[in-house]
């Protein structure tokens, strides 16, 4: 005996589906031709419900991260005048740490079959913003002067955006993410606080 489908969401978690409904369409139509009403239907959702979870189609990519963003942006802002090189790094590992593949893995991985290397580059770039910006901004209020404070957040930004970007590309087996950071960090050495 099989029971009906419940109505409402699906049994998974419908951000989940609808993320996965969303690579699924970006992998077989591309980015560009894939719509918010497809990948809702795909998931089996009405398109207000895609809206309940993620505000663009741009979005299912980014919401992960951009949430690991705004708590590092939070961790950094609290450092006040305490903030060094080791606490700033502290408040950014957690961007990187634990990272399990997710859709913007996925889209970094197959950018050119998804069709989203323009999407990507632009929308990497405001993410480099947020990060650079709230390390400047800590590195700032530790005294550390406005242009060097805008290297160093700039640095630390592209050190965490290109980690994950090789990580992604090369495969989440390969070496961890954390490693990759980290490895990141250590060729900006150069860039010491103070």
């Amino acid at each position: 005996m099989t029971s009906e489908p419940r109505a409402g969401r699906p049994r998974a978690s419908s951000r989940e589906t609808l993320a996965e409904a969303a690579c699924e369409l970006f992998l077989e139509r591309g980015y560009e031709a894939t719509s918010i009403v497809d990948i809702a239907r795909r998931a089996g959702v009405s398109r207000s419900s895609f809206f309940n979870y993620f505000s663009s189609k741009s979005d299912v990519l980014w919401s992960g991260l951009d949430a690991r963003i705004a708590a590092a942006s939070v961790a950094l802002a609290a450092l006040g005048t305490e903030a060094d090189g080791a606490s700033v790094r502290a408040a950014v590992e957690p961007i990187v740490r634990g990272f399990a593949p997710d859709p913007l893995a996925l889209a970094l991985r197959n950018s050119a079959a998804m069709g989203l290397e323009s999407e990507l580059l632009r929308d990497t770039g405001l993410r480099h913003a947020r990060i650079a910006s709230a390390v400047a901004a800590a590195a700032r209020s530790a005294g550390v002067e406005v242009i060097r404070a805008d290297i160093l957040g700039s640095a630390v930004a592209t050190a965490v955006l290109s980690a994950l970007r090789v990580w992604a590309e090369q495969g989440p087996g390969q070496v961890s993410l954390e490693q990759r950071f980290d490895a990141a960090l250590r060729s900006i050495h150069d860039l010491p606080w103070g």
